[in-house]
């Protein structure tokens, strides 16, 4: 047996959920486990699933019951094991083990929660094998936000390009209705607080897109700028948030633009994310904005098609994980 190595305070604890177990999760996370990033990782998964997946992509990976006392040694990944309800195969739904995939964000929201970890660093799931087994679920934004109770912002992070957003997975005709003053000014407020809490922002500008197209063009192509986010920015200003806005989303992302602002607040998912990972796929990390811990995640899918391939690349996945880290490194 190794020998035992104490815990190092100075090296964050990150936990690593696997997410969709037929999906390329498992096999991310096995690649990356050899590698010394600079924290102590736990993966909160099915052990055997690990196992079965990194040998099916020729990785060799050694698992060890996680401990809070110890770290394990060069080559081997501490486990956290929660047991799949079937068997997973690569590239397979099934509805069975949706419970399982919920198990293990909740095993890692409790213990980032409880101080166990210093950030939560999430494979992706399958919102839709989720709700087909009847458990209402519309993504990690939400299940983490409803789990510590708490009102959350999602953005993603490519380089220096920040783009947070107003509403998350919402169909598209829901988006108007959904931007009222109230959850755009706590989004704003919860967006200035992690610039300058997580990142190290001391004073943050932040660029505000309008709704509709041209910001509205003066009222004649909406007027959600006019009744709903103007006023919302005028408020903000005087509590010294540095806001520009709302601007036409077709021209704000302009590079000559982007470099005067920290972040972009888009009104809606597929108004900002599509020019991030256009910009950053790959590499793109998502985070959580307003939980009481860290939460990053990569900006893909579950890939089933590539599942148990080993062709998957794990950029994004590594990204996030060093994100994770630089913001737990942080002082706060």
């Amino acid at each position: 047996m190794p020998p035992v190595t104490p815990a190092d305070p100075t090296r964050p604890r990150i936990a690593l959920t696997a997410g969709e177990p037929a999906g390329i999760g498992p096999e991310l996370i096995a690649r990356l486990a050899g590698e010394d990033l600079g924290a102590d990782l736990a993966v909160i998964a099915d052990a055997r699933l690990m196992a079965e997946r990194a040998e099916a992509i020729g990785v060799t990976l050694e698992l060890e019951e996680f401990r809070l006392d110890a770290r394990p040694p060069p080559g081997r990944l501490g486990i956290i094991d929660i047991a799949l309800a079937e068997p997973s195969h690569p590239g397979s739904l099934d509805p069975r083990n949706a419970r399982y995939v919920l198990e293990t964000l909740a095993q890692a929201a409790d213990g980032a929660a409880s101080g166990t970890f210093d950030a939560i660093v999430t494979a992706p799931v399958h919102k839709g094998v989720i709700n087909d087994a009847g458990v209402p679920f519309s993504g990690h934004t939400e299940f983490f936000a409803d789990r510590a109770g708490c009102r959350v912002v999602m953005m993603l992070v490519a380089r220096d390009l920040r783009v947070a957003l107003a509403t998350t997975h919402l169909p598209l005709a829901a988006v108007p209705a959904a931007i009222t003053r109230d959850g755009l000014s706590t989004t704003l407020r919860i967006l200035n607080t992690d610039l300058r809490r997580r990142f190290g922002l001391a004073a943050p500008r932040i660029a505000v897109l309008g709704l509709n197209p041209h910001a509205g063009e003066g009222g004649h192509l909406g007027r959600e700028e006019i009744e709903t986010i103007e006023p919302v920015l005028e408020v903000l200003r005087k509590e010294g948030l540095d806001l520009v806005g709302p601007l036409p989303a077709d021209t704000a992302f302009v590079p000559s633009q982007l470099t005067g602002f920290d972040a972009v607040l888009a009104m809606y998912h597929d108004q900002g994310l599509p020019v991030l990972k256009h910009a950053g796929f790959g590499h793109a990390v998502n985070v959580t904005l307003g939980l009481p811990y860290i939460r990053t995640s990569v900006d893909h899918g579950t890939a089933l098609d590539l599942a148990g391939s080993g062709r998957a690349d794990a950029g994004s996945l590594r990204a996030a994980l060093q994100l994770a880290i630089e913001l737990a490194a942080r002082p706060r």
